[in-house]
């Protein structure tokens, strides 16, 4: 799948009225979810129905460091892998919405954009590169 994707995905959002609040801005009334910590969850190709390519276990450790968020996302892909990321994020109502943009090296596959969305016990996202395209679901670990 092309890179273009994710604009592709992010137009149609913005096209059906999607709201990406400008940063630091908050909707009244609401408090921003506790976001960081310890998640688990799967991963895998879109679309899901890809039955030569099942979801894989993640886990994932999210850090507040002032505006932005770490995430430390960890699992298997054939063999073991670990990744920080830094997260721009944006809080819309009980929500924070995240994107951002990561080169895991050229065996990983390069340079990968991505959204997410966290509330305090979900965090969704989907992924796109050059060559790979994909979602993750995750929720808090127990």
């Amino acid at each position: 799948m092309k890179r273009y994707s994710f604009w592709v995905l992010a137009l149609a959002m913005a096209t059906a009225g999607f709201d990406w609040p400008q940063a630091g801005e908050k909707r009244a009334g609401t408090a921003a979810p506790d976001v960081a910590g310890a998640w688990s969850g799967t991963w895998g190709s879109y679309p899901a129905e890809a039955k030569d390519k099942p979801a894989m276990p993640m886990d994932c450790l999210i850090v507040r460091k002032g505006d932005a968020w770490h995430a430390t996302f960890e699992g298997e892909c054939g063999r073991p892998y670990k990744y920080t990321i830094q997260m721009d994020g944006r809080q819309v109502g009980e929500a924070v919405l995240f994107k951002g943009s990561a080169d895991l090296g050229e065996k990983d596959g390069g340079v990968y954009d991505w959204i997410g969305r966290a509330t305090g016990q979900e965090f969704v996202g989907f992924y796109t590169s050059e060559n790979h395209t994909g979602v993750f679901r995750l929720t808090r670990k127990k």
